[in-house]
């Protein structure tokens, strides 16, 4: 043997290893940051559905669920009422205002009383504004269909039952639905004369 340092031959392996190696911790890496965003839905999803805690929403998931869901549009309807002169009633809306969305079914219910010591027929004459909205208008039920008949110190709620087209023109915000009720003389004076022609019943002896 002599002193001479012995020389190994190179690995050719190893810079394959090495780099199998860094390939294996950037996919950890990835794999890692992935799970954590995941986590987060997972996470919310537990809290609500498995034990109904609601978590406040950040302002991006705010904008993904705006863009996801378009809000729906809104108008307001006004309710009006009145009687004509010659109508011995009282007669209001019981609710003034009501925000709507077109398309859907509503219902509100004005309020009726006779003033008056007889039986009084009424008929109401509805009205909407601005005009143009009056097509995009439906009433489904409503007391203005026929004619009304209080008795003497008798108390009603109305209904009215109604829907907006949702082709409502865009510039349209407000909607206001007015009735104005008149006498029917012609049916109060055969209501009248059909109460005062009722047969009085007796007293016992």
């Amino acid at each position: 043997m002599n002193g001479a340092p012995e020389h190994r031959a190179p690995d050719e392996k190893a810079p394959a290893r090495k780099n199998a190696g860094l390939a294996k911790m950037v996919f950890v890496a990835i794999g890692a940051f992935a799970l954590t965003f995941a986590l987060v839905p997972l996470y919310r999803i537990a809290c609500e559905k498995v034990f109904g805690i609601r978590l406040e929403r950040t302002a991006s998931e705010g904008v993904q669920d705006a863009n996801a869901a378009p809000a729906k549009r809104v108008i307001t309807v006004q309710f009006d009422g009145g009687v004509n002169s010659k109508l011995p009633w009282e007669f209001s809306p019981n609710q003034v205002t009501m925000q709507v969305v077109p398309g859907e079914l509503y219902e509100t219910t004005y309020h009726a009383r006779n003033t008056s010591q007889r039986t009084v027929v009424g008929s109401a004459v509805p009205s909407v504004a601005p005009a143009r909205a009056s097509g995009y208008f439906s009433k489904t039920e409503c007391f203005c269909f026929t004619a009304q008949t209080l008795k003497a110190g008798e108390v009603r709620d109305m209904p009215v039952r109604f829907i907006v087209d949702p082709n409502l023109p865009a510039d349209v915000k407000t909607i206001t639905l007015s009735y104005t009720f008149f006498k029917n003389d012609t049916l109060t004076a055969q209501a009248q004369g059909t109460a005062s022609a009722a047969p009085v019943p007796m007293s016992a002896p």
